[in-house]
């Protein structure tokens, strides 16, 4: 008998219930295989979720691994830009050390200031009639007393003390002469030392001064010293009646200043026309003058006035013809012109050549002037060219009547048609009056009407603004007057002027405190090529051209500047040297690209190349109680090429917190305290910019390094103008015939925003003390538009467009807090700003442009081992 271990799963030949008992156990362990199987999937499906973590595992050690391997190709290539930028900066530093042993011309360095003492006082004989009419600069100035270092000292005597016996001065005379005087910087109290002296004569207020009485007071000055050398005398007419009082008195080696000469009188060169008193005394002059434009006025020409021996001849009382020469020709010229008021034209003239009641004011012998001055004022600003008639008298080369005729033409925007060319003009040796008046024979007066017709409208707003600039600079008031009559005389025998007054830069900390700094952090850079040399900062050289400024620039100084009265530690037109100098001879200073071979971008980095020497900017920067974002910004300038330094203008009257950190960014940090919130404090010329070119950024602004190097390349090349990035324009108002200021996007701009743009030092000068001060008060007044008043004030000089760089329209930061032209009133405000300003301007100097600036290879193809200049520019 089979035991049950023999019979179970299959064994033998089991019996039927054995069989039975088998087929349970066949199926009992069919199940128990089954059940086997169902495990297995889950099993399965386990080990494939563990490989599949593990493969993800792989995949992030393999994405990690990767990027590490990025971040040390990125930081590979960070630091061969570096070791490049060393390699660079140490090879300048080379060419630096060795200009400064080779440089054969040491920097010249002023001795002290010289002056004149009392052993220069020497006692000489007057000098004969004879000889005082030959006087000249050459014989009759005594230079040893004018050092070229002295500073031009000027004395004037006291008005009181030294007075014209008999006859007093007239008051506005001598009150605003005796100001304008002691507001002038070259004054000295110390005769002993001065260069020259200056005398006032005239206008008196009684009557003809005695002749014999001047001159006997004339030697009895304390400083005449026998024949009054080095003296000035004024004799400043205030009336049509003022007179020559010097006729047939000795004035010794001393020159003359009025507006009364003969031909046989005045010494070319050494004597000075000069216009009457008739404007203020000093300040701004803008307020009653009119609009330089249209071109065209009511009348193409005018003239009131009469000459009292041709009254009755021209009034039809069957009077003949006078007999002397000099009247025919006068009635000539009359008669001729009479006949232009019945051309066939459609041009208006105003021609009067007879005075209503009793006549005119001035002298007899000469043409009078008509009309109060109310009247005449209408008539010429109505008059787009106004009739100067030379005095009938030939040997009569300047007059009051014809100088106050002139004076008031340019006044009022009429550009003056002077009939006669033998005449004397104010300030002529310094004035180019060819660009402001048509002077003309009076032979040419049958050809006066088809001249004036032949200029176009370019020509005749050029001329009334030539004039407005002529007027308003040096003869309008007293003070302008009497500060070009000094700077003719210093510029005479080529005396600088005085340096310009810079703005002092207190810091806002106090002596004793030391800001806290924080860790160095280096920021990501913005790209990863190599922008320039790291330098450390050095200054532009300053007041190199003290004496061949006036020399070589002296036509600009007074012709299109209209500043000769200051000395700029540098202006933006010095001369450029011929392109061949850099290499030979010239080569101090210069980094042309590759050494003068070129190159593209790879050479470009490596220096700065172009038209001048090497140089950096300064950054001045704007704040006001946002210290985070000033921080931020501040830290964002870290490793910037060609930074001198930045100047941190604190606009508030709180201090920094003592616990804020300030970055180190490598280059000094000044932070000065401004007097008053202001943003005419962004344009201060403060005494730490040691630099030309300034870079004015607001304290949110946001460019990146290339941009700012790119805008600090451009401006180098065109040093008289505003580069920025941000460009806006000026639009006309079609509704109410008035501009608006636009910030849109548009194909032509007129500004860019001095809140990122670069200028020269020279207009910070030209903003805070020759712009006329009612545009600074009307941006204090709005606490906007600071922006626009620059780009007005370069373009009124320059007459050019601003110049806009890279494609950027804003450059304020993500995130910063609103700023003051969030506010709704801000372009309410722009809008009216820029009216005011042509207001005060005469006109709108704003020109529009129509192209930015690139570098040379944006967008260029290049073979596979050539660099652009910029990768994004």
């Amino acid at each position: 008998m089979e035991t049950l271990a023999e019979i179970s799963c299959g064994h033998g030949s089991p019996p039927l219930q054995v069989h039975l008992f088998k087929q349970y156990q066949d199926l009992t362990c069919f199940n128990s295989e089954r059940i086997q199987l169902l495990f297995i999937p889950g099993s399965v499906s386990n080990e494939l979720r563990d490989l599949e973590q593990h493969r993800q595992q792989l995949q992030e050690s393999i994405a990690s691994a990767s990027a590490r391997v990025e971040s040390l190709r990125q930081e590979e290539s960070r630091v061969k830009t570096e070791l490049e930028r060393l390699k660079i900066s140490v090879e300048q530093a080379i060419l630096t050390q060795r200009e400064v042993f080779e440089k054969n011309l040491p920097q010249i360095v002023a001795p002290r200031k010289i002056t004149a003492n009392q052993e220069d006082t020497t006692y000489l004989l007057p000098p004969s009639l004879q000889a005082v009419s030959q006087c000249r600069m050459h014989n009759c100035f005594d230079y040893s007393r004018c050092s070229l270092i002295s500073g031009f000292p000027v004395y004037h005597y006291d008005l009181d003390k030294n007075r014209i016996p008999v006859n007093d001065l007239e008051v506005f005379v001598k009150t605003t002469v005796r100001q304008a005087l002691g507001y002038n910087g070259h004054i000295t109290n110390d005769p002993d030392e001065a260069c020259v002296f200056v005398v006032l004569l005239g206008e008196t207020a009684g009557g003809v001064v005695d002749g014999k009485m001047l001159e006997s007071y004339l030697f009895s000055l304390p400083h005449w010293n026998g024949d009054g050398r080095n003296h000035i005398l004024l004799n400043l007419g205030r009336t049509f009646y003022s007179r020559d009082i010097f006729h047939g008195v000795n004035t010794g080696r001393a020159m003359v200043v009025q507006s009364h000469f003969s031909f046989q009188q005045f010494r070319k060169g050494f004597d000075i026309v000069t216009p009457p008193l008739l404007g203020l005394p000093g300040g701004d002059l803008w307020h009653n003058l009119p609009p330089i434009v249209p071109s065209k006025r009511k009348f193409l020409l005018s003239f009131q006035g009469e000459l009292p021996r041709l009254r009755l001849y021209l009034e039809g009382d069957d009077q003949p013809p006078p007999s002397s020469p000099g009247l025919r020709e006068e009635i000539a010229v009359v008669e001729e012109l009479i006949q232009l008021e019945h051309t066939s034209t459609n041009d208006k003239f105003l021609l009067q050549f007879t005075c209503q009641g009793s006549g005119g004011y001035g002298d007899l012998a000469e043409w009078q002037i008509c009309e109060t001055e109310t009247m005449r004022t209408l008539v010429l600003k109505e008059s787009t060219f106004s009739l100067v008639m030379a005095p009938p008298n030939s040997s009569e080369i300047s007059t009051i009547t014809l100088q106050a005729r002139i004076f008031e033409s340019l006044k009022y925007g009429a550009i003056p048609v002077i009939l006669g060319n033998h005449i004397e003009l104010p300030l002529s040796e310094t004035i180019d009056w060819k660009k402001l008046a048509i002077v003309v024979p009076k032979s040419r007066v049958t050809e006066i009407h088809f001249l004036l017709r032949s200029l176009g409208d370019a020509d005749v707003l050029f001329m009334r603004r030539q004039g407005r600039l002529v007027w308003e600079r040096f003869l309008g008031s007293t003070q302008v007057l009497i500060d070009s009559l000094l700077a003719v005389t210093r510029e005479r025998i080529n005396i600088p002027p005085l340096p310009a007054v810079e703005e002092p830069s207190p810091s806002v900390f106090n002596d004793t405190f030391v800001p806290l700094k924080m860790d160095a952090v280096i920021p990501d850079p913005d790209t990863d090529e190599n922008l320039g040399p790291i330098e450390p900062p050095f200054s532009s050289i300053l007041y190199s051209r003290n004496f061949t400024t006036a020399l070589i620039s002296g036509y600009e100084q007074w012709n299109v500047w209209g500043d000769p009265f200051y000395l700029y530690p540098n202006v933006p037109n010095n001369p450029v040297l011929p392109s061949e100098a850099k290499f030979s001879g010239s080569q101090l200073g210069f980094r042309p690209i590759s050494n003068g071979a070129g190159g593209a971008g790879k050479e470009f980095s490596e220096s700065l190349g172009g038209n001048h020497p090497r140089e950096q900017f300064t950054i001045v920067m704007l704040t006001y109680e946002r210290e985070q974002v000033l921080v931020n910004s501040l830290a964002r300038l870290y490793g910037l090429p060609y930074l001198n330094k930045v100047i941190v203008v604190w606009n508030s009257a709180k201090p920094p917190p003592d616990e804020l950190k300030w970055p180190d960014i490598k280059v000094p940090i000044q932070v000065i305290r401004a007097e008053r919130n202001s943003l005419n404090n962004r344009f201060l010329p403060y005494t730490e910019i040691n630099t030309e070119a300034i870079l004015s950024v607001d304290d949110d602004a946001h460019l990146r390094h290339d941009e700012i190097v790119f805008g600090f390349r451009v401006w180098r090349e065109e040093r008289d103008r505003v580069v920025g990035f941000p460009g806006r324009y000026h639009a006309w108002d079609l509704n109410h015939n008035n501009w608006l200021y636009n910030s849109n996007y548009s194909c032509e701009l007129s500004m860019v925003l001095t809140g990122a743009s670069f200028f020269h030092k020279y207009y910070a000068n030209m903003y805070s003390h020759v712009m006329p001060q009612a545009i600074r008060d009307k941006v204090d007044e709005y606490m906007n538009c600071e922006d626009i008043a620059m780009n007005f004030l370069v373009s009124h000089i320059t007459r050019k467009p601003p110049v806009k760089v890279t494609s950027r329209w804003t450059f304020r930061c993500p995130g910063c807090p609103v700023s003051l032209s969030e506010d709704d009133s801000h372009f309410t405000e722009r809008h009216k700003c820029i009216n005011f300003f042509t207001q005060v301007y005469g006109y709108n100097p704003l020109l529009n442009t129509q192209y930015r600036v690139d570098s040379v290879l944006f967008k260029t193809r290049l073979p596979h081992d050539k660099q652009k200049c910029f990768k994004f520019i």
